[in-house]
């Protein structure tokens, strides 16, 4: 029996795009599934989701730099779940928003993402 592929191009751009914001790994394997279909919305999402990447990692260093001073180290401890929710709270509208084929911007960083990274995955 001959299998056929039955999702749909647009139903392939929204898999590279949802698996783009779920952890390194998951970009990493949105990376190689785009470099063999190249679709606009899965390019959008995967410069979305980087730049949310970047974001993370700059303040996760930055609240490691930050911990080591005495008073605001213990302030840090006490405000740092507040970031990781934010943070958290960006994946989910990144999912949401490429489940439903949107190019919509992630708040905070995602306008600062697309300038930035104009050029990636395209």
């Amino acid at each position: 029996m001959e299998t056929t592929n039955t999702a749909t191009p647009a139903q392939e751009d929204k898999t590279v795009a949802i698996i783009a914001y779920i952890t390194l790994i998951g970009f990493i394997v949105a990376i190689v599934m785009h470099g063999s279909n190249k679709t606009k919305l899965g390019a959008y999402h995967l410069r979305q989701a980087l730049g949310l990447l970047i974001f993370a990692i700059g303040c996760s260093i930055g609240l490691m730099i930050l911990a080591m001073i005495p008073f605001i180290g213990f302030i840090i401890l006490i405000a740092s779940p507040l970031l990781w929710i934010g943070i958290l709270v960006l994946v989910i509208m990144g999912i949401i928003n490429a489940s439903g084929g949107l190019e919509k911007a992630l708040p905070v960083i995602g306008g600062m993402s697309e300038k930035m990274l104009a050029s990636a995955f395209a």
